[in-house]
C-alpha cells in the first residue's frame, strides 16, 4: 500500500484558552489532510503546551504535568473527532498520563478514523524524566494493525534501543513512528541516528516528528531543537542516503513523504542486503521482548 505520511515539526506555543489549542490542532490536522496525508505524526511532549492554560502552575514542573494529565481526556476526544472527520490516522503528541498507581507515564496515542485508539507508553526513560520529572516507564510494547499497515511507536529515547524496534519488526511492523522532544542538537542527532539505524536494520520506514521553538515559560519544554523527517533503508527504490524527506531545523512545518509498504516487503525478501533476515546471525543475538498486537482496523 502506498500513501502519504506527514511528520510535524510542531512548535510549543503559549495558549490563552482551550479554544486556541483546539483551533491550532484543527488547523494542523486539516492542513495535513488537505495535502493528501493519510497518517499525521505529532511529537513527544507536544501536549505540554497545554500547561500554559493554567498560569498558576505553568511555571512549576510538577504542576504543569498535573495540568496536562487532567486535560488528556478532552485532548483525546478532540483527536478522535478530527481523525473521524478528516479520515486521517493521527499519532497525537505524547503527554504525561496519571495512572491508578499515582505515577505519570509518557503516553502516545494513535487514533484511527474508525474510532479505535491504540496507546504506546515510553519504555526507557531519559535522565531528565527519571531524575526531575519522575515519569515512570511503561511496560507493554505494542504493534498497531491498521488499514495503512502495521505501525509501531518508539518514543524518542526508545528509538535508541534496537531490541524494541526489532521485536516490532519481527511482529510485522512496516512503519516506526518516532515522536521526539530534544532540547539540544546533540539530543536531536541521537534520536535521528537511532531512527535511521532502526530503518536500516528493520528494512522499514521511520517517521521522526520533533517539537521545535522556545517556550521560556515552561520548565518542561523551554527549548526544542530538531527537524522532522521520513527515513527508509538505503536500498533499491529508496534514496541513496535513505532520507525520503526532511524539514528545515527549527521551522514550524509539516514534512511529507510517500511511503509504500509493498516496497518494505520486497526489500525484506530480495533487497541488496537482508538485514531483517540476517539479524539472528549476530553473535549474541538475544531473545526479544514480547509484542502485543492491537487491532485498529
Amino acid at each position: 500500500m502506498s500513501f502519504t505520511v506527514a511528520a510535524a515539526q510542531y512548535p510549543i506555543d503559549r495558549l490563552d484558552s482551550w479554544d486556541a489549542y483546539a483551533a491550532k490542532l484543527t488547523r494542523w490536522v486539516e492542513d495535513a489532510a488537505q495535502a493528501g496525508a493519510s497518517l499525521a505524526v505529532f511529537p513527544e511532549y507536544g501536549a505540554m503546551e497545554l500547561a500554559s492554560l493554567d498560569p498558576a502552575t505553568m511555571g512549576d514542573l510538577a504542576g504543569s504535568i498535573e495540568t496536562v494529565s487532567a486535560l488528556l481526556p478532552r485532548v483525546d476526544a478532540l483527536h478522535a473527532e478530527l481523525a473521524a472527520r478528516t479520515g486521517l490516522h493521527i499519532l497525537a503528541a505524547s503527554a504525561p498520563r496519571k495512572d491508578a498507581d499515582g505515577r505519570f507515564r509518557n503516553a502516545a496515542r494513535l487514533f484511527a478514523p474508525n474510532g479505535k485508539v491504540g496507546v504506546q507508553d515510553k519504555l526507557v526513560m531519559t535522565r531528565f524524566e527519571r531524575e526531575l520529572w519522575h515519569i515512570a516507564a511503561g511496560s507493554a510494547l505494542r504493534l498497531f494493525d491498521t488499514a495503512l499497515g502495521k505501525i509501531a511507536v518508539s518514543i524518542c529515547y526508545d528509538s535508541e534501543f534496537p531490541l524494541l524496534a526489532r521485536a516490532c519488526v519481527e511482529a510485522g511492523a512496516d512503519l516506526l513512528l518516532v515522536p521526539s522532544c530534544t532540547d539540544s542538537l546533540h539530543g536531536y542527532w541521537r534520536v535521528r541516528l537511532g531512527a535511521q539505524a532502526r530503518a536500516l536494520e528493520g528494512q522499514c520506514y521511520a517517521v521522526h516528528s520533533p517539537t521545535v521553538g522556545e517556550a521560556e515559560w515552561s520548565p518542561a519544554v523551554d527549548v526544542n531543537r530538531g527537524a522532522a523527517a521520513v527515513y527508509g533503508p538505503p536500498d533499491r527504490g529508496m534514496p541513496e542516503d535513505g532520507v525520503l524527506a526532511m524539514g528545515v531545523e527549527g521551522a514550524a512545518q509539516w514534512v511529507f513523504a510517500e511511503v509504500d509498504t509493498a516496497l518494505v516487503a520486497e526489500l525484506r525478501a530480495d533487497g541488496g542486503v537482508l538485514n531483517t533476515r540476517h539479524w539472528a546471525e549476530q553473535p549474541g543475538a538475544v531473545q526479544l521482548p514480547a509484542v502485543e498486537v492491537v487491532d485498529l482496523r
